[in-house]
């Protein structure tokens, strides 16, 4: 017959979904019974998000049918609402829609370098080439490259109500900071007041009947990135992150501050995955191998999608000219960014 030992052993297995500690150490597991094979786990829970304790459920379920003697489980949960955590504090925050846009999806990363405006930026191109009506808010206020990457130096300017009228380019409604910058201007302001302007390109900005905004959000979890998680009402966040370890832990974070705020994780993205040489036809993994599915899977979440390392992709950015809109029999990067739209539409349907 299993032992108290043998249970709490197996049960260390099981991480908290988003963080790297298991629910033992975190105190979660308040009583074990075992009565011959049949063993039944209370576990408390403080969490607003169901997918919390049905992540813990499948996770634990796996590692105690594989402890020897236990025939039978039962997993008995207490969810109590959370009291004064970020989480709370965050839910008591106003949240609301933006006018003139249907759905809202972010797409953030825990880190810089990972590629993540190309990919906001292809995303977009790719949702709108579904038919859809579709905006781009560049909102890293102190590197801004959206207006690089899709090739224009148009100012915005002002409608008779005072709003922002967005650029129009590829049949995309964009906003940057880049469009009001000279290119080797720097925005020097403190939190408070770059969330003040984030506030305005997101609400005052005369976006035109949109199907999807996607948020091009800074790398990181700082002010900029907890305002808008915690009072716009997104859809769902995307991450994007590189096979490698160093960016899979940074990764994680923006997946704790969208989960503790009740922002839906549609999907991770792994870009730069793999390099395929055109000379002898190998897959080269370059960063590593595996890594983004490693992570979604544990964190119970789909991996959207494997962005190949394509010279292209840079050189579309560098040109003012998405790679996403290349057709994608060229290009290996434009498929996988159009089937990742693809994904998008069914998570997010209007």
């Amino acid at each position: 017959m299993p032992t108290d030992s043998d249970i709490r052993t197996a049960l260390s297995q099981v991480r908290y979904p988003g963080f790297s500690r298991d629910i033992i150490s975190f105190g979660l597991v308040k009583g074990i019974s075992i009565e011959a094979g049949k063993v039944i786990i209370d576990i408390s829970v403080a969490t607003r998000d169901p997918n919390i304790p049905r992540l813990i459920h499948e996770q634990a379920m796996d590692v105690l049918m594989k402890v020897a003697g236990v025939t039978e489980a039962k997993l008995n949960f207490d969810i109590k609402e959370p009291p004064n955590t970020a989480t709370a504090t965050a839910d008591k925050l106003p949240k609301s829609s933006i006018p003139g846009v249907k759905k809202i999806i972010a797409v953030g990363s825990g880190k810089g370098g990972v590629g993540k405006s190309t990919v906001a930026s292809n995303l977009a191109v790719a949702l709108a080439k579904t038919g859809a009506r579709v905006g781009l808010c560049d909102c890293d206020l102190y590197g801004p490259s959206i207006a690089h990457m899709f090739g224009s130096n148009d100012r915005p300017f002002q409608n008779e109500e005072q709003q922002i009228v967005p650029i129009e380019r590829y049949g995309l409604q964009l906003i940057s900071m880049g469009f009001l910058l000279d290119d080797d201007s720097a925005v020097i302001v403190r939190g408070p007041i770059a969330t003040r302007y984030i506030q305005q390109f997101l609400r005052q900005v005369a976006w035109d009947n949109l199907d999807y905004l996607v948020l091009d959000l800074p790398p990181g979890t700082g002010d900029i990135q907890l305002t808008i998680v915690q009072t716009v009402a997104l859809d769902g966040a995307v991450i994007v992150t590189t096979p490698q370890e160093v960016a899979l832990i940074d990764a994680r974070k923006a997946v704790s501050m969208f989960q503790k705020v009740n922002v839906p994780i549609l999907g991770i993205i792994e870009n730069m995955s793999y390099f395929l040489c055109p000379s002898d036809g190998q897959i080269y993994h370059i960063f590593g191998k595996g890594g983004g599915d490693h992570e979604a899977k544990r964190l119970g979440v789909p991996l959207l999608g494997q962005i190949p390392i394509e010279m292209s992709v840079r050189e579309s950015g560098d040109e003012g000219h998405p790679i996403a809109l290349e057709e994608t029999a060229q290009s290996l990067a434009s498929k996988t960014f159009h089937e990742i739209a693809a994904k998008l539409t069914l998570a997010v349907p209007l």
